[in-house]
């Protein structure tokens, strides 16, 4: 039997291992999928000794942290520096980045003529792959963060005047995540109107109190499940390239 896992800090509520043991049975499939919850990303190496695995996701806080344990990257999460996939072949340990594809994909078709600016909340791993999809989709982007380097912002910078600027708002940080739903970011929400489009990658809530305030002012909506699905199955198909 193959063996997959996910690797992260809190995984008790995690989508991943449902998808792909439910994908593995009705597919007939081989195979089990794992939570390994990690307090390190030094217990990694300990991990691989213990276990013969097949394939790997990661997700926060060690998508960046995971990348010194790797042998490779390929093209794009070299660029992005973030990896939420590992392919384990030959010995060989190289690393992916699935949400990125699968962000674009799932924002493109929610786009109209006039999103051209983006506001991307969060600085991790995941606002890297969202903001090398903004760039393939050829959108200017703004990054937002409690604790700004230079050449961000500050949630208390975002004028009336910003807010209109950029009508796609993405929420790539954990705020409002199950179990603490009332989080969120700290945006002037007064300012929302019809024309934006607020995409937040949580998943669990399915409509977080970010989303629910973007609708509330009428804006189009998104939440992560979707990409969510597309990386996973980005991820199986790396995992069972030749």
């Amino acid at each position: 039997m193959q063996e997959y896992g996910l690797l992260g800090k809190s995984l008790a509520h995690t989508f991943s291992p449902g998808f792909f043991n439910n994908k593995f049975s009705l597919e007939s499939i081989d195979a089990v999928y794992h939570a390994f919850e990690l307090s390190d990303i030094d217990e990694f190496p300990e991990l691989l000794a213990s276990r013969s695995l097949s394939g790997l996701n990661v997700t926060i806080p060690y998508k960046e942290q995971i990348i010194p344990y790797l042998d490779c990257l390929d093209e794009t999460a070299e660029k992005i520096q973030a990896v939420n996939c590992i392919q384990m072949h030959k010995g060989i340990l190289k690393g992916y980045n699935t949400d990125a594809g699968a962000f674009l994909s799932s924002l493109e078709p929610l786009l109209c003529a006039a999103d051209k600016h983006a506001l991307v909340l969060g600085t991790g791993g995941a606002s890297k792959a969202v903001v090398w999809a903004l760039e393939k989709l050829e959108l200017s982007y703004q990054l937002v963060s409690r604790n700004p380097q230079p050449g961000m912002l500050s949630y208390d910078e975002l004028s009336a005047e910003l807010m209109q600027h950029y009508t796609v708002i993405i929420n790539t940080t954990p705020l409002g995540m199950y179990p603490n739903e009332a989080a969120l970011p700290e945006l002037p929400y007064e300012w929302l109107t019809e024309r934006h489009l607020l995409y937040d990658l949580i998943y669990r809530p399915a409509t977080t109190a970010f989303l629910k305030m973007g609708a509330g002012k009428g804006a189009r909506t998104k939440n992560g499940m979707e990409m969510l699905q597309l990386q996973a199955l980005a991820s199986w198909e790396i995992w069972n390239e030749d």
